[in-house]
C-alpha cells in the first residue's frame, strides 16, 4: 500500500471509531438483555490499560538501549492489546449500561478533569498511534521518531488515566 492509501485508511478508521463512540454515548444503540460477563469489562479495560502502560514504558526502555527488535515486539503487543481494549470498550458501552460518578467534594472536579482529558486525548491519540505504528513497521525511523514525540506521551497518559478513571469509578459500577 502507498503512504497515501495508508493515510486515508488511518483517517477512515479514526473517524469511524470516533463516530461509533459518539453513537454509543448517545444511547441510540442498546441491548435488551445484558449478559453477566459484560459487567466485568470495565475491570478488564483497566487491566488492559495498566498492561499497556507497562508495555509502553518497557518499550521505551528497550529503544533507549537500541534493542529495536524487542521494542518492536513490545509495541506490537501493546497495539494488539489496545485494539482488544477498543473492542471491549465498544461492547460495554453498546449495552447502554451507565454508571455515574458519585464522589463529592474536592475529588469530583479532579475526577472530571482526568476523565475529560482522558476522553479528548484518547480520540486524538488513535490516528497518531496508527501513523506511528505504520512508520515504525516500515522502518521509516525519522518519521516514526517525529510522530512518537507526540503519540508516546499522549498514549501513555491515556493508558494511565484509564486505570485512574476505573479506580475512581469502581465503587459506582
Amino acid at each position: 500500500m502507498s503512504d497515501k492509501a495508508i493515510f486515508r485508511l488511518v483517517w477512515g478508521v479514526s473517524i469511524f471509531v470516533f463516530v461509533v463512540v459518539v453513537l454509543l454515548q448517545s444511547k441510540l444503540i442498546t441491548w435488551k438483555v445484558i449478559p453477566d460477563w459484560v459487567f466485568f469489562l470495565p475491570k478488564l479495560n483497566a487491566i488492559i490499560n495498566g498492561t499497556c502502560t507497562f508495555l509502553l514504558l518497557t518499550s521505551l526502555y528497550y529503544i533507549k538501549r537500541k534493542d529495536i527488535q524487542t521494542h518492536k515486539k513490545l509495541n506490537i503487543a501493546t497495539f494488539i492489546l489496545s485494539a482488544l481494549f477498543l473492542v471491549s470498550y465498544i461492547i460495554y458501552h453498546s449495552t447502554g449500561n451507565e454508571a455515574k460518578f458519585g464522589g463529592q467534594g474536592f475529588i469530583r472536579p479532579i475526577y472530571f478533569f482526568i476523565l475529560i482529558t482522558h476522553i479528548i486525548l484518547a480520540a486524538v491519540v488513535l490516528p497518531l498511534v496508527l501513523f506511528s505504528f505504520y512508520r515504525g513497521m516500515k522502518m521509516q525511523v525519522e518519521k516514526h521518531k517525529k510522530l512518537v514525540r507526540w503519540s508516546f506521551p499522549i498514549w501513555l497518559y491515556v493508558t494511565i488515566t484509564g486505570v485512574i478513571v476505573y479506580l475512581m469509578m469502581a465503587p459506582y459500577y
